[in-house]
């Protein structure tokens, strides 16, 4: 890392104080690995600081309909301070299918600034060709860009899988996402083959580089376009200054880690 490089971790969750710990030990059961992050938004900016990070995007995922609205308020609340404090914030609502007026609350989100959505279709148990998520993608195309956590290796969840993102956006070409992790978690080869190309979609490389050699992380970000792929955390996941040195170990030059680090980001967020 050099000197004056900007750092952007495009994949952060935060959850406010009271629920950060239980939010934390749940993802670590779902997935069955530790979460060494704290989870709370004044625990990330810890991290930010003793690594230079310029900016973020946060977001936390709604597990039930209800939660959709504190959410997305707790989400533009902590966006708001973190511009404050001189960081490049954006934030993404929740939304969960079984909202009842999605258009209405994507529209308050945007009224919020906020600039996205995220879903996570294993943790919220829909799948991605589910009607439930065509009344999402309505209300999001041509003006929000959609954040879907991709892939899973076990037969229980399938909710995620990439060739299920290729025909959604077939249904709807102009629906702008990035695919978490590279495109498919443990799903790498099917993304290549599904998702890889689309100009709709971007990456971050979240929940990525710890489960491959940095050969093969190298190899996967050629193939999505170093263009199209951006630095992510997955905080509470993982440590900025853990995957850092992840990332690192890949060996791009200097154009290509601006573009990942920083680049990629700012011209997809307009930062």
């Amino acid at each position: 890392m050099t000197v004056n490089e900007k750092i952007f971790d495009s994949h952060v969750h935060v959850y406010p104080d009271a629920i950060a710990d239980r939010a934390r030990v749940a993802l670590g059961k779902f997935y069955n690995f530790d979460v060494p992050g704290k989870g709370t938004y004044q625990g990330y900016l810890e991290e930010c600081r003793e690594n230079k990070t310029t900016g973020f995007l946060l977001f936390s995922v709604a597990t039930t309909a209800h939660q959709v609205g504190s959410i997305n308020d707790y989400i533009a609340s902590r966006v708001m301070a973190a511009r404050e404090e001189g960081f490049e914030a954006v934030g993404f609502a929740a939304m969960h299918q079984e909202y009842d007026d999605v258009e209405k609350e994507l529209d308050r989100a945007i009224s919020l600034g906020l600039c996205g959505i995220k879903i996570h279709p294993d943790i919220q148990r829909f799948d991605l060709l589910d009607p439930r998520m065509f009344r999402i993608c309505e209300a999001a195309e041509g003006r929000l860009i959609i954040n879907f956590h991709m892939g899973d290796d076990r037969e229980e969840y399938r909710y995620s899988e990439p060739k299920k993102l290729a025909a959604l956006l077939r249904r709807f070409p102009k629906l702008k996402v990035i695919a978490s992790h590279l495109g498919g978690y443990k799903a790498w080869d099917e993304a290549a083959a599904y998702l890889y190309g689309n100009p709709m979609v971007w990456y971050d490389n979240s929940s990525a580089l710890w489960a491959m050699t940095p050969e093969t992380a190298r190899k996967i970000t050629l193939a999505c376009g170093t263009d199209r792929v951006m630095f992510g955390t997955d905080f509470p996941v993982m440590k900025i200054g853990q995957y850092l040195e992840l990332f690192n170990r890949e060996g791009f030059g200097e154009s290509e880690r601006e573009a990942i680090l920083y680049g990629n980001a700012k011209r997809l967020f307009q930062l």
